[in-house]
């Protein structure tokens, strides 16, 4: 049999070809639970726009799918594969995991205020401050009764313990600040009707982020302040720990850089088991930054878990 030699001039194209099969082969599988929020929706679509990533986003049901992929628009919805799944399944996360290099969990319980109360709140308050009487508080539900024992504990670790049995090299965790402030605003929202318990939505994440270190999967957890859906990258990102940045008089940060440092997180080795709380200066106030690997390298404290308060 002869063998037949192709001409110099396909070279190139043989180049190119092998560099695209490479890329494929070589691409992280990243899951996105929670990419129907707010906050999820922006960082699948950051990583769907990565040429080294292969993007997957897990929702609720196909509603939730829907709605995502509009939202994502044509030219990213191709490049991205939507998933259903339920968090509280571990046989459904077991197969949404299957093959997937690393997770980044965007889940939460979602407190919404009661029709009455906000409206109470918008008509009578101002007449009630001015005849100098206790104004009305807001008194709210948890979005689809998920609450957080369920959502913030129960659903994180089956996807922690999905991604151990999957063997995922790396999962980032989005909470929030305040896990260390028991008597936090945030853990006394939307008693639980059946049991009249708090909701405790800090604490219930804190003790998630606690079995996600000892579960011994390379992680990462990122705790903003207040969201703000604003553009990203115009803004001086500051980052600490232990809440200390919750004793700032500003502590917003739009969803865009929240997102961003999850992406980064994924791919910066200073990153690798860190906790951090993050938010920005005011929109004028300092630098923008634009290295959020760099910013996560100069932290230089420890978070601490120690003393955690429980869940009541």
């Amino acid at each position: 049999m002869r063998l037949r030699l192709l001409p110099l001039a396909s070279l190139p194209l043989l180049l190119f070809c092998g560099s695209l099969l490479m890329k494929e082969a070589e691409a992280l599988r990243v899951l996105v639970t929670g990419a129907g929020g707010r906050t999820g929706k922006i960082v699948l679509r950051k990583l769907a726009e990565r040429a080294d990533v292969e993007a997957v986003g897990q929702v609720r049901n196909k509603k939730s799918a829907r709605q995502l992929e509009k939202w994502l628009g044509k030219e990213v919805k191709d490049s991205v594969r939507v998933v259903e799944g339920d968090i509280l399944k571990l046989e459904s996360l077991n197969e949404t995991m299957k093959g997937c290099d690393a997770v980044v969990l965007c889940t939460s319980a979602v407190p919404k205020p009661k029709v009455l109360s906000l409206l109470s709140v918008i008509l009578f308050n101002s007449v009630v401050k001015a005849l100098g009487y206790k104004p009305w508080q807001l008194k709210f539900l948890w979005k689809g009764n998920g609450f957080p024992k369920e959502v913030d504990y129960d659903g994180a670790v089956n996807q922690i313990n999905a991604a151990k049995k999957a063997g995922v090299k790396k999962f980032v965790f989005l909470g929030s600040m305040g896990g260390s402030q028991p008597d936090n605003f945030l853990n006394s929202v939307a008693k639980d009707p059946q049991t009249g318990e708090r909701g405790d939505i800090l604490l219930w994440k804190r003790k998630a982020e606690r079995y996600l270190i000892e579960s011994g999967i390379p992680y990462t957890i990122i705790h903003p302040g207040g969201l703000e859906d604003k553009p990203g990258r115009e803004r001086e990102v500051l980052i600490g720990v232990n809440d200390i940045l919750l004793k700032r008089k500003y502590k917003g940060i739009p969803r865009e850089d929240v997102a961003e440092m999850c992406v980064t997180s994924l791919f910066c080795d200073a990153a690798r088991n860190k906790a951090f709380d993050i938010c920005t200066n005011p929109e004028g106030e300092g630098e923008a930054t634009k290295d959020f690997c760099s910013l996560i390298g100069s932290l230089r404290e420890a978070y601490s878990y120690a003393g955690s308060a429980e869940p009541k």
